[in-house]
């Protein structure tokens, strides 16, 4: 069994005027419109939505990622820093000899 509780908010005038008009648009009343914000944002999303789920999964934290190869090797820290310094000399490289138009 649901109980109704009473509680007191305090919003900024602004955003009470917007609600406020909102319902009326909407017909509906000031306490329905809160009360259904309030479980849209309190209710777990189911998943996130993926775009290709051949390329991509949701990761532990309901954020996307590339879906790794299967058999595919992992990206060691080692490889990781290998690329960056590989950019960090490119760009070296770029800033010491200037292209000339």
């Amino acid at each position: 069994m649901s109980h109704i509780v009473k509680t007191t908010l305090v919003l900024p005038d602004d955003l009470l005027l917007e609600a406020k008009t909102l319902a009326v648009r909407r017909k509906t009343t000031l306490k329905a419109l809160i009360e259904a914000a309030l479980r849209r944002e309190i209710r777990p999303s189911m998943e996130p939505e993926n775009p290709d789920p051949s390329r991509f999964e949701v990761g532990p934290f309901g954020i996307l990622r590339i879906r790794k190869a299967s058999g595919s090797p992992s990206t060691t820290v080692a490889q990781v820093h290998a690329v960056q310094e590989a950019l960090e000399n490119e760009e070296l490289e770029r800033m010491s000899h200037p292209q000339r138009s």
